[in-house]
């Protein structure tokens, strides 16, 4: 049977981010993608114009709904908005057997915040403990643990600092770094450096969601964290190489460049 993942984040009205990226990032990746919608954004290329988070009660319902029935090889979480929502969603995924991959995000690509300030400490001791692989950039390391990553020196810090709330692997993406894209992984005793050539490109929206949704699809096909995580860098650098430009302001990456690539 075709592995299925199951996303639970919020909706992108532009398609470059949220539930439109990593459910277009698993029909590339091969997998069957399913969606629990945690909010609605009115959302485009210049920013967030609007943000309306959906009831606790509809959340559960929809994941009880696929899990149940149809069952997952692999979670993938975003856009959560609230306490509430936050901590709904980390029961959830205590009761799951399955991986679950954390994007903890807090603002969106243009600086708009997508997580109340009151719900970090429900990240902090309900959901990254229950992570497989957290994924957060520097802006979120420096939100959830307040170290601030100048250099790549810093990644080390950074990720043991994340590690402390207990989950199993930390990924800390080091892309606003400069430089080359280097993104440290690690478990806590091994330590695995990721690094890609840097592509002078703007458009660049959606590239944290592609990269945990890639990441939860190679778990979902079986493959250990670290392999999991090195074809989802590959997969999302190629992306960013492609984004392209869309409205009037940073346009997406391309969740289908390696299909395209792959026709004759």
């Amino acid at each position: 049977m075709i592995p299925r993942v199951l996303t639970v984040a919020g909706s992108d009205s532009g398609g470059g981010a949220g539930i439109q990226a990593d459910l277009k990032t698993m029909l590339a990746l091969g997998v069957h993608g399913m969606s629990v919608l945690t909010a609605v954004t009115a959302q485009n290329s210049v920013g967030v114009q609007g943000a309306w988070e959906l009831p606790v009660e509809a959340v559960r319902a929809q994941y009880r709904s696929v899990v149940d029935d149809i069952g997952v090889q692999a979670v993938k979480t975003g856009m959560l908005a609230s306490a509430e929502l936050v901590e709904a969603v980390a029961e959830l995924i205590s009761g799951t057997d399955a991986p679950a991959v954390v994007d903890p995000v807090g603002v969106s690509k243009h600086g708009d915040p997508l997580l109340a300030a009151s719900a970090l400490d429900s990240v902090r001791t309900k959901l990254l403990p229950v992570a497989t692989v957290a994924t957060p950039n520097l802006d979120e390391v420096a939100q959830l643990t307040g170290v601030r990553v100048q250099s790549e020196d810093d990644l080390r810090r950074a990720a043991a600092a994340v590690l402390e709330f207990g989950p199993r692997w930390v990924l800390v993406k080091g892309g606003h770094l400069a430089g080359d894209a280097v993104d440290l992984l690690t478990d806590g005793s091994g330590v695995h450096l990721l690094r890609a050539p840097r592509h002078d490109n703007r458009h660049t929206h959606g590239t944290g969601c592609t990269l945990a949704s890639a990441i939860a699809c190679g778990l979902a096909q079986g493959q250990p964290v670290p392999e999991a995580v090195a074809a989802a860098k590959e997969y999302v650098t190629g992306a960013i190489a492609a984004g392209f430009a869309l409205g009037a302001g940073i346009g997406p990456v391309d969740h289908g460049w390696a299909l395209r690539r792959d026709t004759p």
